[in-house]
């Protein structure tokens, strides 16, 4: 057992080397890009501080009483984590403009722009009610690089998400995990406190082709279109399906990522673009699971094709194994079928 300890402590895989391995490179692009996920591994750190004190400190828990650009009610964490995101790349360097749900615009670090051509997109907190009452949250990210010049409305932000370079999420849960792909595979990485560092803790994960969980609010059920009611129905019907859903994306998507099975945040018949931002939840989570071997779909298109008309653009999200979302894309497109033989008998 000793043996086998030393042995562990000598081969652990930081996270900044582990950026440098799958990049095959030690160049100044490589280097500056281990240098980004290192920062966010830091904030990951602060964050995570934060969270494991936070019912024992002032002003951590509950609302501010302000909205977001979301029209949402925000949090106190989503204030310190957006914060949190703001202060470590201000020093970086490398960064010149920061991007989240949080903000209603991006938060250009001018001092950086001269050098840093990369923009970092994330959701602070997402999952944030979920503080309060102690349950798993979670942070999202996506690395871009900035095209062109910059006329200050960061309008080369509005591309598909085969623009991002990287993208991936923390979770923060019993460990704090780091979860991201470099378009290389999706390691995960479990932060040791003993040591301050992101360790690698999974290599390479596959996500099953299909699998047994189906993850979505079904308090919702009758604000869906037909087509997610007969999904619903499909899975009520038949054996081997299992409902799991936490109200924290980050977690969910995280059991499917070693689970299989499929997430769903569809949008309604009143808001069929549905809750979750684009850029900043649902294309880097795409861009995760599909280098994990999965599938993330809007419906009638893959996520990472959509391409947002504005900063705060949102999508409905099926995400998951690639069996799974292909069977809830099914009963969509069986609908749309059903539709347009109805007008095409209207017309005739």
């Amino acid at each position: 057992m000793v043996q086998g300890e030393r042995s562990l402590d000598r081969d652990c895989t930081t996270l900044s080397r582990h950026v440098l391995q799958q990049l095959h490179s030690f160049s100044a692009d490589a280097q500056d890009l281990s240098a980004i996920m290192g920062r966010i591994g830091l904030a990951a750190k602060l964050i995570a501080r934060r969270l494991s004190r936070a019912g024992l400190m002032e002003n951590v828990l509950g609302v501010t009483g302000d909205i977001n650009v979301q029209g949402e009610t925000v949090k106190k964490m989503d204030v310190y984590a957006n914060e949190v995101f703001i202060s470590v790349f201000k020093q970086s360097g490398l960064v010149c403009r920061l991007a989240s749900e949080e903000m209603e615009q991006p938060y250009y670090i001018p001092e950086n722009c001269p050098i840093g051509r990369y923009t970092l997109l994330y959701d602070p907190i997402d999952g944030s009610s979920n503080v309060d009452i102690n349950i798993n949250v979670g942070s999202i990210f996506a690395i871009r690089q900035q095209e062109g010049e910059d006329d200050g409305t960061a309008s080369d932000l509005l591309q598909s998400g085969r623009k991002q370079i990287a993208a991936g999420y923390v979770l923060y849960g019993p460990s704090t995990m780091l979860v991201y792909s470099m378009g290389t595979g999706v390691h995960a990485f479990t932060l040791d406190p003993s040591l301050g560092e992101f360790i690698l803790s999974n290599e390479n994960i596959r996500i099953p082709h299909h699998g047994p969980v189906y993850s979505v609010n079904e308090g919702n059920f009758w604000q869906w279109e037909e087509s997610i009611r007969d999904y619903i129905r499909y899975v009520h019907r038949h054996e081997g399906y299992t409902a799991r859903y936490s109200g924290a994306l980050v977690g969910d998507i995280h059991r499917i990522l070693f689970q299989g099975g499929v997430f769903l945040y569809p949008g309604t018949v009143k808001k069929p673009e549905g809750k979750l931002r684009l850029l900043y939840e649902t294309a880097p989570l795409a861009f995760l699971i599909e280098q994990a071997g999965g599938r993330a779909s809007a419906g009638t298109q893959d996520i990472l094709d959509v391409v947002p008309d504005k900063l705060h653009a949102r999508s409905p999200l099926i995400i998951g194994s690639k069996e799974d979302v292909t069977l809830v894309e099914s009963f969509i497109q069986e609908r749309d079928r059903e539709q347009d033989e109805r007008l095409m008998a209207a017309k005739r």
